[in-house]
């Protein structure tokens, strides 16, 4: 066997490998959830990996953080579908992706897709004064609201920020009692009342398994 037909054989093998290989690429504020349907769904052609959660404080660096990922990983899989929503871009996610030749989760943004897009654009217009938290915001509280926000510094500020808000609305992935008395208290640091709502995993469970 020639040199050439070498180089053949082991690129048509390394093409066999990635046949079916999905790749997804998502917000880190997702890994935990992504992780856990993998898990129970037996999903093992799909892999991970996550672009930093901070993004979440700074949408304008998104579009282009995921074509860097999709450029780079593109060659080794099947697919490769982006987990976020809009989340901020002001639409510009979803043209980086039509560039790209690639799909992502439909929605505006985490707390729609958890809720449900349909569920959630029904209840939008009649909860515009409330302020969302999910498993991985209630945990991170301090470091995704908290701190950014300057209220460790300057707690006089929370009415400022805060005031035009009625409720904190968690929407629970998990049932796990720990985290609703964490969201309970950020609700009272807050000063907003407290509603708890068991979302699961929402369209982006359903979302996931089409690609399965």
């Amino acid at each position: 066997m020639k040199l050439d037909d070498n180089i053949l054989t082991e690129q048509g093998l390394a093409s066999a490998a990635q046949t079916g290989r999905v790749l997804l690429l998502a917000c880190g504020a997702l890994a935990h959830e992504i992780l856990a349907l993998k898990r129970a769904n037996g999903w093992n052609h799909m892999d991970l990996t996550c672009l930093p959660a901070k993004f979440h404080l700074y949408p304008d660096k998104i579009p282009a953080a995921v074509e860097e990922a999709v450029l780079k990983n593109r060659d080794d899989y099947e697919q490769i579908f982006v987990v976020y929503a809009d989340c901020g871009t002001g639409g510009l996610l979803q043209a980086k992706c039509a560039e790209l030749g690639v799909e992502m989760v439909e929605g505006p943004h985490c707390y729609s897709f958890f809720e449900g897009n349909d569920a959630f654009s029904e209840i939008a217009d009649e909860e515009f004064t409330a302020f969302y938290l999910t498993d991985f915001l209630v945990r991170q509280f301090d470091a995704f609201v908290w701190k950014p926000m300057g209220l460790d510094r300057h707690p006089e500020l929370r009415d400022m920020y805060f005031g035009n808000y009625t409720k904190l609305v968690y929407q629970a992935q998990t049932n796990v009692p720990a985290l609703d008395e964490k969201a309970r208290e950020c609700a009272e640091r807050l000063g907003l009342d407290y509603e708890r709502r068991f979302t699961g995993y929402g369209d982006l469970e359903s979302t996931l398994k089409t690609l399965s």
